[in-house]
């Protein structure tokens, strides 16, 4: 069983690190499509290299399970912040879909932040 939990905790974060690692990756190699959505919410553009280094550092951290807390915490808030800043237009499905999608990857970011604190290391278990 305990394998088992391992195994489960190592694959979750895995996937959850490859969502924030490619989207950093990719707003690196193609950062103008980034660009123009910022401006077109009103977003500074001069925000791209932070989000840039937090999708790419917390996904490392969420990979390698370092700072976990912390890792897992400012990506949920940074998930919240994306579903409000460019999916609030609920009325449009996909839009309505995205922005339920970045709280669901919030909530589980919070859990495993949670998981972490209520282990007292930081971590969760690998």
């Amino acid at each position: 069983m305990n394998t088992l939990i391992r195994a489960a905790t190592l694959v979750g974060r895995a996937l959850l690190a490859a969502l924030f690692l490619f989207a950093g990756v990719a707003k690196i190699v193609n950062p103008q499509p980034f660009l123009e959505h910022m401006t077109a919410f009103g977003v500074p553009t001069f925000l791209l290299p932070a989000v840039i280094a937090l999708e790419l550092a917390g996904g490392v951290a969420l990979l390698i399970g370092w700072r976990l807390r912390e890792a897992a915490g400012a990506l949920a808030i940074f998930c919240i912040l994306a579903a409000v800043i460019f999916h609030y237009q609920l009325w449009i499905k996909p839009e309505r879909t995205l922005f339920f999608k970045d709280l669901a990857i919030a909530g589980g970011l919070f859990l495993m932040a949670a998981n972490a604190a209520l282990r007292g290391r930081g971590a969760a278990p690998t």
